[in-house]
């Protein structure tokens, strides 16, 4: 699949870029095209208005005027040999508004003209030498067709931008199908000897002397058959209600406790209060603060604290997990809740995907590593909207 995406990626950069290069590459040849167009024109105009004023009749007068009524497009300023415009009457396709307020436009606009295109210099007279200058600058489609490859870059990234995101939701959807047809299925598999245990254990408790034995057995089997439960309900709407999250928290706390070394500490601060309602499925609940507090006796390989702070606030609950373990290492901090992802020498790697996947999807809160320092310790934060 990985591979795939990879592929996927490359062909759509590569036709992205041959996209845009024979853009570039077009756009340029006929912005060149147009460009040459645009001074001829303004030269075969520039030369009616030297004819006009040699010829002084009604003739070339009309010509200049069917010259200037075909160029609707080009902007043209004339200037003397020392760059000052002549006047409105040796413009053209200019903005008469602007030129009657204000004093400077054209001058202004001289200057722009003069960065874009060499001027077209007409000889007035030879002796004295006296030359006029005809600046012009782009007309409206040459400029449309400079932006265009940028218009086409933006438009080749979008649609880059979209389809990623659509191999993405699709690899997303498929992998959450993937995930909840395994833990139903290992439901369904954990249901014909988690049945046959129960038998078992009955059995158990009718012999005399076994009692103990059984009551322990019992305890295992209905272990697992909470495990089976939390993965019959991974892909399906959990039913959400409302517990408290102190004896939640507690109840686990408890349990992780009894299957740690006397050298682990644990403690749990709710502000003195005694009870935090929030909505949550309490078995899916149960199994996120199950995973944090094993994540954290890993990370302290057998001795030191583990720190669980409840904080009940006006808009949503906060509980703050935190041990005195190895840490982790900047590098691996994005990485800590995707599946796979593990620095054990044994385990899959799915405890904190599973248990971002459960506050996040099914209770719409959040969960993300708050703080982390290496050989000094993590805290995990959960927040839950109330």
């Amino acid at each position: 699949m990985l591979r795939q995406i990879l592929n996927w990626r490359s062909v759509l950069a590569l036709v992205a870029i041959a996209i845009v290069i024979g853009t570039i590459f077009y756009s340029n040849y006929l912005a060149k095209k147009i460009a040459t167009d645009e001074r001829s024109k303004v030269n075969v105009w520039v030369q009616s208005l030297k004819t006009r004023a040699a010829a002084n009749d009604q003739s070339a007068l009309d010509l200049t005027n069917i010259i200037t009524s075909e160029n609707k497009e080009i902007p043209v300023i004339g200037a003397d040999e020392n760059d000052h415009p002549l006047g409105i009457g040796e413009t053209l396709n200019l903005d008469s508004n602007l030129l009657i307020k204000d004093s400077n436009y054209l001058q202004k606009l001289l200057l722009e003209f003069k960065a874009q295109h060499e001027p077209i210099v007409v000889e007035i007279s030879a002796e004295p030498l006296l030359i006029n200058k005809y600046y012009y600058g782009d007309s409206s489609l040459l400029k449309e067709v400079r932006y265009y490859p940028l218009i086409q870059l933006v438009i080749v990234a979008l649609f880059i931008i979209i389809t990623l995101i659509t191999i993405n939701i699709r690899n997303k959807s498929t992998q959450n199908q993937v995930w909840a047809g395994m833990a139903k299925e290992t439901a369904h598999q954990l249901g014909t000897p988690i049945s046959s245990l129960q038998g078992w254990v009955e059995i158990l408790k009718e012999n005399p002397g076994s009692e103990k034995i059984a009551f322990e057995m019992s305890k295992d089997v209905d272990r697992l058959k909470l495990v089976s439960d939390r993965f019959g309900k991974i892909g399906s709407t959990p039913q959400l209600e409302e517990k408290n999250i102190i004896e939640q928290v507690a109840s686990m706390v408890l349990y992780i406790k009894r299957r740690a070394t006397d050298k682990v500490n644990f403690t749990v601060d709710s502000y003195g209060e005694t009870e935090v309602p929030a909505m949550i499925n309490a078995p899916l609940f149960d199994w996120v603060i199950e995973n944090l507090l094993k994540n954290a006796l890993d990370a302290m390989e057998g001795k030191g604290s583990i720190h669980i702070v409840i904080k009940n606030e006006t808009a949503q609950v906060i509980i703050d997990v935190t041990d005195t373990g190895k840490g982790i290492h900047k590098q691996n901090l994005g990485r800590v809740f995707k599946p796979g992802f593990t620095t054990k020498k044994r385990g899959w790697g799915l405890g904190l995907s599973l248990s971002k996947r459960i506050i996040e999807q099914y209770h719409k809160g959040e969960l993300f590593v708050k703080h982390s320092e290496l050989n000094k310790g993590t805290t995990f934060r959960i927040l839950l909207k109330k």
